[in-house]
């Protein structure tokens, strides 16, 4: 089909409108992976609201106007589109043009929405099991079943950027041959050879104002479908004798920091406690000791739980900092910032982790002082 001379409506405003959400949500996902101790909040909540869209957009898709919709979508002819743009970059040829989505578009489109979708679900399970929030928070004790998630999610995101900077070259490559590409989904409007008039109706109409709606509450019912499902524990009613001696020195380190066999070096061992004495009755230390050893790593089926007992190389390390997990969580915080007042030491958790005191460890939580 000829280019045309006349621009027509070809995109309604759902398709344009889904469209910037999708990519202004991608956008803040990808950039907050900069600023990840910061921003995991804002990732998962934009990570939501891209998958409330692509949902939106595969609905579109079947019950949307014309050329939005999959069935209009041009799926043959992909190697002689690909070779018009060949011909065009070299022979200086007319490039085929396409009123819907050309072949290439079409199938990346479909790539884009399977894996946004796989993307999305994957991302609320990893932070449930990761973080202990949003709707897939139940499993976070369950993480040595459930751990391939991440991976899952990991790769389909890479398979995802991947596609998505695919597509965004030939909509460059479709605006700088035709004019259309980029500017199209801007306007709505394209070539075509003959006026083609885009008439939604009334139930297309009624979608378009829930799609609106849908966005909205998205970012409105964030805050409630990621919140986090910490309960504090309580160390005083867990086990008196651990809160009463070992939370009269300092304040009190999650047994699941540490693994077992940790925990009966140092128990065993009191009397050199990080260079001071801590002896305590033997009746009280066998009593802590139980309840380190039942509460430690290993009986802990969290990510950082598991992470802690993988990374574990020296069997007879007692100390937190110098877990090779600790290690490499911390790895890229200047050294300046555990000297600091506020801080003193790197053994000082408390400085950073709200709530870990009462075993709550979540990064949304770290607030690093000046």
């Amino acid at each position: 089909m000829g280019d045309g001379v006349i621009k027509s409506y070809i995109w309604s405003f759902v398709n344009r409108f889904l469209h910037f959400v999708l990519i202004i949500s991608l956008g803040v996902v990808l950039a907050s992976l900069y600023f990840w101790e910061k921003a995991l909040w804002l990732h998962s909540l934009m990570g939501l609201v891209f998958g409330g869209a692509v949902g939106l957009r595969i609905v579109w898709g079947f019950v949307g106007s014309r050329y939005s919709v999959f069935r209009d979508f041009e799926y043959r002819g992909v190697l002689e589109y690909l070779k018009s743009i060949a011909d065009f970059i070299v022979k200086k040829t007319p490039k085929r043009h396409y009123i819907g989505h050309n072949p290439a578009s079409s199938w990346a489109i479909l790539l884009m929405l399977l894996l946004g979708i796989i993307v999305a679900c994957s991302g609320l399970l990893e932070y449930g099991i990761s973080q202990n929030s949003g709707i897939f928070a139940f499993l976070f004790y369950q993480y040595s079943k459930v751990s391939f998630i991440q991976e899952i999610h990991k790769i389909s995101a890479y398979l995802l950027f991947g596609i998505v900077i695919i597509h965004i070259i030939g909509a460059l490559i479709d605006t700088l041959t035709n004019g259309d590409g980029i500017l199209s989904m801007i306007t709505g409007k394209k070539k075509t050879p003959q006026k083609i008039t885009l008439v939604l109706s009334d139930f297309q109409k009624a979608f378009s104002v829930l799609v609106i709606l849908g966005v909205i509450g998205i970012l409105s019912l964030g805050n409630g479908i990621l919140k986090n499902h910490f309960q504090p524990l309580n160390y005083a009613k867990l086990n008196a004798d651990f809160e009463k001696e070992c939370g009269s020195c300092h304040l009190l380190y999650p047994p699941y920091l540490l693994p077992k066999k940790s925990w009966e070096i140092m128990m065993g061992d009191l009397e050199n406690h990080f260079g001071d004495d801590a002896s305590i009755d033997e009746e009280s230390r066998q009593e802590i000791l139980k309840f380190l050893s039942q509460n430690a790593a290993e009986n802990f089926d969290t990510k950082v739980s598991q992470n802690i007992i993988k990374s574990q190389k020296d069997s007879s390390n007692i100390a937190i900092t110098q877990n090779e997990y600790w290690i490499t969580k911390h790895k890229n915080i200047n050294q300046e910032v555990f000297k600091r007042e506020s801080i003193q030491s790197r053994a000082n958790c408390f400085a950073c982790h709200k709530g870990i005191e009462y075993g709550v460890l979540q990064k949304d939580l770290i607030k690093i002082p000046k």
